[in-house]
């Protein structure tokens, strides 16, 4: 069992994470528009990352018997003007996300939940990898500046990402 107030941040959670994959879907439908492939791709692949994850904070509160309690998913930004522009908006989002962790990390170490924060621990390490790729991306566009070939090697670059779905050794098995 986890407490009640655990199981509120857990839900909100899985709430914050399904939005991630719609606000990246938001993402994939602006590089669409602009015929820019491998930018959609790019975000193709984190919308399916970000499901992965929701989808875990579905089955652990379900495995340590909390209720699932599905929220609302609010409506993305669909207005952006640059890549850049972009990549800072999901690198922003990606910050969020980690504090939101962070919260539920530091009330799993106060009501010390060895369980919950065993199985946080894979999204802390997951958070510093998805800051630094949005980060790796944001300089590499901020050195192509202007460049519409930069752009377009950046773009070839970003079409062979490919989804490996997620794995948290702490998740029980399905």
């Amino acid at each position: 069992m986890i407490s009640k107030e655990m199981e509120q941040l857990l839900n909100e959670q899985l709430n914050k994470e399904f939005y991630s994959a719609y606000l990246y879907l938001s993402m994939v439908a602006y590089f669409e528009d602009k015929n820019l492939k491998g930018f959609a791709n790019y975000f193709k692949v984190q919308v399916q990352e970000e499901r992965d994850h929701a989808m875990m904070f579905f089955r652990y509160i379900s495995h340590v018997q909390g209720e699932i309690k599905l929220q609302q998913i609010d409506q993305p930004n669909l207005v952006f003007n640059s890549p850049l522009d972009v990549f800072k908006e999901a690198y922003k989002h990606e910050l969020f996300v980690t504090k939101s962790i962070y919260s539920i990390v530091d009330l799993s170490l106060d009501e010390r939940d060895h369980k919950t924060n065993a199985f946080l621990q894979w999204f802390v390490s997951e958070q510093a990898e998805e800051e630094s790729n949005m980060d790796d991306n944001i300089k590499k566009l901020q050195l192509i500046g202007d460049d519409v070939r930069g752009l377009l090697l950046l773009d070839s670059e970003l079409l062979t990402r490919t989804y490996t779905p997620a794995a948290n050794p702490a998740m029980p098995a399905e």
